[in-house]
């Protein structure tokens, strides 16, 4: 008995230590770099590169090209990376499944979303998420341009609108439209538009952020798109500018609706020319195609994929 215990007990050992060289070196590739790699897994770099040369010995394979600037993946590393990925993953999903809600989440998450929609929207779900779970922290980079994901260490994206990348995978959790919109006191005073064209006779502000061509606004119709000659009267590059100066009563905007939303609900602002709008815009969740998620990752992206859907699903 005391034989088989040892057995297993090197068993077990050894198969931990495969899994820990599997997750550095998924680390490194992910990183392109093994200072970087071995700052994410609070390791010393040597111990790192011992790590990932022991790996490329006992395969008898290179993974990686090594430069004295760069770190790159072999066309075999590629394929080993998916395949790390996928039993690093299953093996964390079985670990949670057996350890059940023994196993307290712990640790950082690293999410990224549009500006306003994420202010507004993704960090309400953010601190319900933290006030669940008090030893999970999360860094939320609020930016208006798309990030890759992998290079800027994130686990997690808020994206809205189509997405091309085909290296994401993508939960879908709703929708929003672009709308026009002014205050009520501009519209007392100017009228409603009824056609997009009628738009030339109004004071228009434009946002680039929204409608990058500012004296060009797309809509649809019953023919397909139309475009509208605009001459807008002020243009600027943020949503929160356009919407003050439509609540300041400058004009008419063209933003999207959960810009709107909190100053609609209030009686602020008032949408017209609703049935022209184009199609609703996509909102999905968005991480690597392939790419290792963590239980506390897991457990994130469920919550937040809820709590977006219940206020813009389907």
């Amino acid at each position: 008995m005391r034989k088989n215990a040892f057995l297993y007990f090197i068993l077990c050992n050894n198969m931990q230590d495969r899994l820990d060289t599997l997750a550095i070196f998924v680390a490194v590739a992910e990183q392109q770099s093994f200072a970087e790699a071995a700052r994410q897994l609070s390791r010393s770099p040597s111990s790192v590169t011992r790590a990932v040369s022991a790996l490329e010995e006992r395969l008898q394979t290179r993974l990686l090209n090594r430069t004295t600037r760069s770190v790159a993946l072999t066309d075999a590393g590629l394929r080993y990376l998916e395949s790390c990925r996928r039993l690093l993953s299953a093996y964390d999903e079985l670990e949670a499944k057996n350890t059940g809600e023994r196993a307290e989440p712990r640790g950082w998450i690293n999410v990224t979303a549009p500006l306003m929609f994420g202010r507004l929207h993704v960090l309400p779900v953010v601190r319900s998420f933290l006030d669940d779970q008090p030893r999970v922290d999360i860094r939320l980079l609020l930016l208006d341009r798309v990030v890759s994901l992998v290079d800027e260490g994130l686990d997690l994206g808020v994206r809205i609108g189509q997405l091309p990348d085909s290296s994401l995978r993508a939960i879908r959790v709703g929708q929003i439209r672009r709308i026009v919109c002014a205050s009520p006191e501009y519209i007392a005073r100017h009228g409603v538009p009824t056609t997009p064209r009628d738009l030339r006779d109004h004071s228009v502000v434009a946002c680039t952020a929204v409608t990058p061509i500012p004296d060009r606004w797309s809509f649809h119709g019953s023919n397909g798109v139309t475009f509208a000659a605009v001459t807008p009267r002020l243009i600027v590059n943020t949503t929160d500018a356009a919407v003050g100066a439509a609540l300041d009563g400058f004009g008419l905007t063209c933003i999207r609706s959960y810009q709107a939303e909190p100053h609609a609900t209030a009686g602020r602002l008032q949408t017209v020319l609703a049935e022209y709008e184009p199609p609703p815009a996509p909102i999905h969740i968005v991480h690597p195609a392939g790419h290792y998620l963590s239980a506390k990752v897991r457990l994130f992206l469920d919550h937040a994929a809820s709590g977006l859907r219940s206020k813009f699903g389907p």
